[in-house]
């Protein structure tokens, strides 16, 4: 399948970087659509390869559907990673523009930077060199992903666009994060919150699951950032809406849609 995997991470270049293909599309091609998760990462490592000349070298790593709300929406059960690179990451503030985006979303995370490497096995609490409140920023470049293959998410990095990071805080000055509540404001009005546990039932849970599907690769390297998962549901602003992201004891950040 490696010509195959070669070709898809090809048409998703193309997907990403609208070169030749604009979304939205309804799924992959079936004879270079990966049939299975490991295949879908091997396309997905081939994509990066293709994008960082245009976006920059990998900054980092999100994941998605760590908590129930988010498996509930996408309608899979389990978490999905894909890549941050350099030119996508924002830091405190961003402004985005719609009309760059097929249809742009927003995730309320919680995200660490990696203050040392971290191998599959190891406590995850001694390699965070600090803790951020986190906007995921995600575009829906297929019809309709409920009827897509979920393998083709996976190799298309999963909605990812890039994030904006917040003020960074040490880990061992926080609460538990899985007390944090964090949400979304929108125009000054509360959309949504939720807490901390909502992430794989404890954030460190999810960066540990992280190490272990980066393991072929090996692991989490010193750092690198990480998104850990939202705990609300998407939400899809309009040009002219002002978002603001907060968690307890992380501060906010803010959004503002052109």
């Amino acid at each position: 399948m490696t010509d195959g995997m070669e070709a898809a991470a090809a048409h998703l270049a193309g997907l990403r970087l609208r070169d030749g293909i604009a979304p939205p599309i309804d799924d992959l091609p079936e004879a270079i659509r990966p049939s299975n998760l490991n295949e879908a990462y091997a396309v997905q490592a081939r994509l990066r390869d293709r994008l960082s000349p245009h976006l920059g070298s990998v900054a980092g790593w999100k994941i998605g559907c760590t908590s129930k709300v988010m498996q509930d929406y996408l309608g899979v059960d389990h978490p999905c990673m894909g890549t941050l690179f350099a030119q996508q990451l924002h830091r405190g503030r961003a402004a985005l523009k719609a009309a760059d985006y097929r249809k742009l979303g927003l995730e309320c995370e919680i995200a660490v930077r990696m203050a040392r490497d971290l191998a599959p096995g190891e406590d995850p609490a001694a390699a965070v060199g600090a803790v951020m409140c986190s906007v995921e920023i995600v575009e829906e470049r297929f019809a309709d992903f409920s009827k897509c293959a979920k393998e083709s998410l996976v190799a298309d990095d999963f909605f990812s666009m890039g994030c904006v990071l917040g003020d960074e805080h040490g880990l061992k000055d926080l609460p538990d994060l899985k007390t944090l509540r964090g949400g979304f404001w929108v125009n000054g009005e509360e959309v949504a919150t939720g807490l901390g546990a909502a992430i794989y039932g404890d954030p460190l849970d999810a960066l540990r699951w992280l190490a272990k599907t980066r393991e072929p690769e090996g692991g989490l390297k010193a750092g690198e950032v990480a998104t850990l998962g939202s705990v609300v549901k998407t939400i899809y602003p309009s040009a002219g809406d002002e978002v603001e992201a907060r968690f307890e004891s992380l501060g906010a950040l803010k959004i503002s849609v052109v």
